[in-house]
């Protein structure tokens, strides 16, 4: 007898049922719903991916090869390195990145341990006016920041930080978005579990270190991103603030010299590529916490 006269028809059915996809609702998807689906996800791919990955193949280019041929060439026909020398060549592409290292992780540190705080306070905290201080974070949402830069010039001369640094990273240091997410994040936390900590003694220090930040730590991987983000790619501020060239971040460095790179794509895609590569490191080491979203609150035993 064979196996599949052995298993009783119940059984079999059960196999066949659950062989079927379905999406998240529970619904059967039929098979030209599925390849419909995939041909959206590939055309979205080809959208977001193509030019970077265009761009990474024309700075791998060497300069006897034409780029502009008709059909175009996606991959080189002879890799090479030489683009990213001439690059550091001409600007000191490094002493750049090094400076927005400097303010990018700077904002990462101020926006994590800002928002997480504020957030906390604005979630968990019951004292006069906590609304009226949510609805100021909101507020802040919705003023440009056009509107305020010259503000923030006039606030950072004042100060006599023009020209530094840390004028370029006190502005984002505390973003209002950054402070929303980790309020909403610690709003998802269960009560049940920081009353239990209160009942063992924890003050509210020791709950907010020991019990909700370990809770969120998705959340805290997206703040971080969009922070690292936000500092690594603004331009207009650090073009206002700093007039040293040995102070400019990348984004300044490559734009204010953009004319020495006008007659030759090549060198322009190489400076793409070195501009972006740390964003895609950075995401690649907390895509597991960022895709846990805004919406966690469990804890791990």
């Amino acid at each position: 007898m064979s196996t599949a006269e052995k298993t009783p028809a119940p059984a079999r059915a059960g196999v066949r049922e659950r062989r079927r996809i379905t999406d998240e609702h529970g619904r059967r998807v039929r098979g030209w719903e599925l390849v419909l689906r995939y041909v959206l996800l590939l055309a979205v791919l080809a959208l977001t991916v193509g030019p970077f990955l265009w761009q990474l193949s024309t700075s791998l280019k060497g300069p006897t090869e034409d780029i502009f041929t008709s059909p175009p060439r996606f991959l080189p026909s002879r890799p090479t390195l030489h683009n990213y020398e001439r690059v550091s060549e001409t600007i000191p592409v490094w002493d750049y990145v090094l400076n927005s290292l400097k303010v990018a992780l700077a904002n990462v540190v101020t926006n994590c341990v800002g928002a997480a705080l504020a957030g906390y306070a604005l979630a968990r905290l019951r004292y006069r006016g906590r609304r009226a201080a949510t609805l100021v974070f909101i507020l802040a949402m919705l003023v440009p920041a056009e509107g305020i830069i010259i503000a923030q010039f006039t606030t950072m001369r004042e100060l006599g930080l023009n020209n530094t640094l840390l004028a370029v990273v006190l502005p984002g240091s505390v973003g209002a978005l950054n402070v929303l997410l980790m309020r909403n994040a610690f709003l998802n936390v269960p009560y049940e579990i920081e009353e239990a900590a209160y009942v063992d003694g924890a003050n509210v220090w020791q709950r907010f270190w020991r019990v909700a930040l370990p809770s969120v730590r998705g959340t805290l991987a997206v703040v971080a991103i969009f922070a690292f983000m936000f500092s690594w790619d603004d331009f207009l501020w650090p073009l206002i603030v700093l007039s040293d060239p040995s102070k400019y971040t990348l984004t300044i460095g490559l734009n204010y010299l953009h004319g020495t790179f006008a007659n030759d794509e090549r060198l322009v895609a190489a400076g793409t590529i070195i501009a972006v590569a740390p964003l895609i490191i950075l995401f690649a080491c907390l895509q597991r916490y960022f895709f846990r979203g805004v919406g966690e609150g469990a804890v791990k035993g």
